[in-house]
């Protein structure tokens, strides 16, 4: 008779435990255990409990396959969240480790795997493996499927609402109440009453009071501030360098003379590098929203900026439409004080449907979504790869439904507060579709690619380069950890199908994105697992802080010690930039964290 020790852990989160009765069968290379009731005095599978039991075998089970978990209803239903159940062989020291992290609902059983990570061709052992692997494959491609929201931009999860989603997928209970109640808080702001004047606008927020929002109220008006944000604020990818004056912004250098430091003039400053452009060609002719029956405006400007050696990056001329004429004048920093702070805001205005629509919504959201359906289609558990990715996809399926539900639908909060609602939301969302290039979703390239690798103060791309860096270094170890040569790579008929995933199902449409037919190197597949994890992590926060820090998993997919080596890595170069910002920013009034390590969140789940 074998006695292998076993222990069970549930999960942490509110209602993880369960009340119903949990079986276990060990099932090795000869054979499977006894299918034991878990079951010691008192109570069991408790929110957060660790439990151990005995599980006997008649005889030797050989090297361990799997764990088989069984879950039956007791008087009701209670479903249980298991994390993880490790066993100790019988007259050994070796402890292996199964990671779980799934639901059990129902009656129902599930079979998990040994935690190292198993590319398919070093797989190969065990013929139960195998199709342990392919079966779990076939059933997440049932569960998990394509399908087009809206034409003309990417394609997303089957489901109408989140309430559709796998539980798996959805958020937890604590982060569920918490979402609900800051939405319902932001709500109430927005729908109790309306707002007269700035100092309603103070009142509103008094919850969300900081030191920076309150330098940001103060010094809002000031040109330089307007500056700043194109660098350093929520949108700041668009600001370009500017070459050569575009034909439909004839600024001439007397315009802007006034603007300019001694002894130099617009011309000068064009060939030196110093003038930087704003185009939001893309709003032009979108249609507006209707609001309380009236209909909004909005404004397709051009502004430029100067990289004053005095004042730091400043406007120095606005026109609000694309064709100019005496209906689009250029306002000037000259001009009287309200027209040129009106000016101002129509840019910002502009920024805003910028912003949301495309920086935040597309570039992160949609973008990160197909990484997320691409990958529990085509990975299994097991693979090293979805070990990597899982924890930078965590809730973004069930935040992009409540996106699409009650945000951007048809009767959603965008619908009735925001210019672009209904609409000219998508007609925004599919003319940056179109252009969307994976060149750009790239840090490095992008900069190089807007001519602003040399602006000064550009905290966003400095600590974005930063994080690249670090991010690319950890994936690039990873990938070489498990495929020894490119040649592994390539024949990964898994990773090639989960290519496929996202670049003829996901990114659709779209025949001038710039993905290769199919990944030929482990290079290629370490910079697009970096564009994923950058995307989700760090050019989201960039756009919409939150809550988890990067780096910091709560689940542990990876159990073998080189990787997490590798994630150890990763973590003191983390650690490494967060007190180089940090450093960086003492003494600052205005300070800019939104990069900063610990305040990343690990996923897109706000």
């Amino acid at each position: 008779m074998e006695v292998y020790n076993v222990t069970v852990a549930t999960g942490t989160s509110e209602y993880s435990g369960t009340n119903n009765y949990i079986f276990v069968t060990l099932v090795g290379e000869k054979g499977e255990s006894e299918r034991t009731i878990l079951d010691n005095p008192g109570l069991d599978f408790c929110r957060g409990a660790v439990d151990q039991y005995k599980v006997t075998s008649p005889s030797p089970l050989g090297s361990l396959l799997l764990v088989r978990l069984e879950k039956q209803r007791y008087w009701v239903e209670d479903n249980w969240f298991c994390r993880y159940v490790t066993v100790e062989l019988p007259g050994e020291d070796t402890v292996l480790t199964f990671p779980c992290y799934r639901w059990l609902i129902g009656d129902t059983k599930v079979e998990i795997r040994e935690g190292t990570a198993k590319t398919l061709a070093s797989d190969d052992s065990s013929p139960q493996l195998q199709a342990h692997r392919k079966t779990e494959l076939q059933e997440r491609q049932k569960t998990y499927r394509w399908v087009t929201w809206a034409p003309g931009i990417p394609k997303c999860i089957d489901a109408k609402t989140e309430a559709d989603l796998p539980q798996d997928v959805r958020f937890d209970n604590e982060k569920r109440s918490d979402f609900e109640h800051s939405l319902h808080y932001k709500l109430a702001i927005r729908f109790g009453k309306s707002w007269n004047d700035l100092d309603d606008f103070k009142r509103i927020f008094w919850k969300l009071r900081s030191p920076i929002a309150e330098y940001c109220m103060e010094h809002w008006k000031e040109d330089w501030f307007f500056g700043y944000q194109c660098m350093n604020g929520s949108n700041p990818r668009m600001i370009k360098r500017c070459k050569k004056l575009p034909e439909n912004f004839p600024v001439t250098p007397n315009m802007v003379q006034s603007s300019m430091a001694p002894r130099t003039d617009l011309d000068k400053e064009l060939k030196a590098g110093n003038i930087y452009l704003l185009d939001y060609v893309i709003m032009d002719g979108v249609p507006a929203n209707t609001i309380k029956g009236k209909l909004q405006h909005i404004a397709a400007p051009l502004c430029l900026l100067y990289q004053h050696p005095d004042e730091g990056l400043i406007p120095i001329a606005i026109q609000l439409g694309q064709i100019p004429s005496l209906d689009t004048p250029i306002f000037l920093p000259k001009d009287p004080p309200l027209a040129w702070l009106l000016a101002k805001m129509w840019v910002r205005h502009s920024e805003f449907q910028v912003f949301q629509v495309l920086s935040h919504l597309l570039r992160t959201h949609l973008v990160v979504e197909v990484f997320c359906v691409a990958t529990l289609r085509q990975l299994p558990a097991v693979h090293p790869i979805y070990k990597l990715l899982a924890p930078h996809l965590r809730y973004t399926l069930e935040i992009n439904c409540r996106g699409r539900t009650q945000l951007i639908s048809a009767n959603g909060i965008f619908k009735r507060v925001v210019s672009t609602g209904g609409d000219g939301l998508l007609i925004l969302a599919q003319r940056e579709y179109k252009v969307l290039t994976y060149r750009s979703l790239q840090p490095h390239n992008d900069f190089t690619d807007r001519g602003v690798s040399q602006l000064p103060k550009y905290f966003y791309r400095e600590h974005s380069l930063m994080l690249w860096e670090a991010i690319h270094g950890f994936v690039s170890g990873m990938v070489n950890l498990y495929y020894p040569s490119d040649r592994d790579m390539q024949e990964d008929l898994e990773i090639q199908a989960w290519f496929r995933d996202i670049s003829e199902e996901g990114f659709t449409e779209l025949p001038n994105f710039g993905l290769p037919s199919k990944l030929n190197t482990r290079e290629e597949l370490s910079t697009l697992l970096s564009v994923a994890i950058f995307s989700s992590t760090s050019q989201h926060a960039a756009t919409n802080n939150g809550q988890i820090p990067l780096g910091t998993y709560t689940e542990e997919h990876f159990t073998e010690g080189k990787a997490q080596e590798q994630i150890d890595k990763f973590r003191r170069e983390l650690k490494k930039i967060e007190d180089h910002i940090l450093k960086q920013n003492e003494g600052l009034e205005l300070q800019y964290l939104f990069l900063l390590p610990s305040r990343i969140e690990n996923s897109i789940t706000i």
